[in-house]
């Protein structure tokens, strides 16, 4: 581990600040109350103590893509709740709002802070190499989550974790296939409609990808349209409307996440159309937090494959195998399953973390 901690100045700079607030009380003959006095000591003592262990932190930090949906908040969640100090951790984190301009200053920010380790979920797989060469020159090991990169080295990178996103889309077509079947309708032609997320991210790349790959089997699928819809609800209203007045025979709407399942959702009913297992159009979504299952519950989804937003105990075992000088996976798949309205709902929405 690194010797230097980051932002030692800004603490140092604040004790500073504070040192001279005391030495002010003091020379205006001010005298604080008994209930005052350890407010000011118990802070003073708590920088520097930061001060004086902060070498005993592992300095984290991480760039993440946004909080464009609940299953970003909730991985979110999981990082904060994981490089905390009580775990060891020190943790600078950055949101870089669906920008890949703000992460790459973030990367460069935290190279130049010289934090021990990079932890970073790209918004899109394309453009990192020379960031991340910078990165490798400073000796600061970088670990991918979520979404992955396409680098002309991938040493450039120690390790990924996430989700299958090709097999989420490959079992999101295996689970329509066996569903028409059951509802009698294997041979007639369907009409699919395809929500993307943010166009050249790993998840729609991968989604979009295995799903495809299993309408190849069936000639009587028919894809209308693929469109972005950006991973948001607003976003996913607008373009299922569009869709909706373009084609009106939809059989099928694949969405490539539930926020934008909740959109589709909203355009369809106002169109007068009804979805799920009793409706009009068939559902199928990704992500599988518990709004969605709800969702479910109450007849709108047909199924949902779900992509496991808690990354934070992963990344942190991998960061713990290097302090260790220990060896580590490459690519590591986080376990994940999927949803349907022949499940026990109610109880899986009880135990839901998400």
């Amino acid at each position: 581990m690194q010797n230097s901690i980051i932002n030692m100045k800004k603490i140092v700079v604040g004790i500073g600040v504070l040192l001279c607030m005391l030495l002010w009380f003091s020379s205006c003959g001010t005298r604080m109350s008994e209930s005052e006095q350890p407010v000011g000591t118990d802070l003073l003592k708590e920088e520097k103590e930061l001060v004086e262990e902060g070498d005993n932190y592992i300095v984290v930090g991480i760039s993440q893509v946004g909080s464009e949906s609940d299953w970003r908040i909730a991985c979110t969640e999981s990082l904060r709740n994981t490089f905390t100090q009580e775990n060891g951790y020190y943790l600078i984190f950055e949101d870089a709002q669906q920008k890949q301009e703000n992460q790459l200053k973030a990367l460069r920010d935290f190279i130049l802070q010289e934090v021990d380790y990079i932890v970073l979920d790209p918004i899109v797989e394309t453009g990192w190499d020379a960031v991340l060469q910078e990165a490798r020159d400073a000796g600061i090991p970088v670990i991918l989550m979520d979404r992955q990169v396409k680098v002309s080295d991938e040493s450039l990178y120690t390790a990924w974790v996430g989700s299958d996103f090709r097999g989420q889309g490959v079992l999101a077509g295996s689970w329509l296939s066996d569903y028409l079947e059951e509802q009698g309708r294997g041979s007639e032609r369907i009409n699919i409609v395809t929500l993307q997320g943010t166009l050249d991210s790993t998840a729609q790349l991968g989604r979009t990808s295995g799903f495809a790959s299993v309408m190849e089997q069936h000639d009587n699928w028919v894809m209308l349209e693929r469109q972005d819809a950006d991973f948001t609800q607003t976003k996913g209203q607008e373009v299922m409307e569009e869709f909706l007045k373009t084609y009106p025979d939809i059989d099928v709407v694949v969405s490539e996440n539930d926020n934008m399942t909740f959109g589709a959702i909203e355009a369809i009913e106002a169109a007068g159309k009804t979805c799920g297992p009793d409706g009009d159009i068939i559902i199928l979504s990704f992500d599988a937090g518990r709004a969605a299952l709800q969702a479910m519950e109450e007849g709108e989804i047909n199924a949902d494959f779900e992509c496991n937003p808690n990354l934070g105990p992963l990344v942190s075992e991998i960061i713990q195998k290097l302090e260790q000088g220990e060896e580590t996976e490459k690519l590591q798949y986080i376990k994940e399953t999927y949803f349907d309205t022949t499940m026990d709902l109610e109880s899986l929405i009880e135990v839901r973390t998400y």
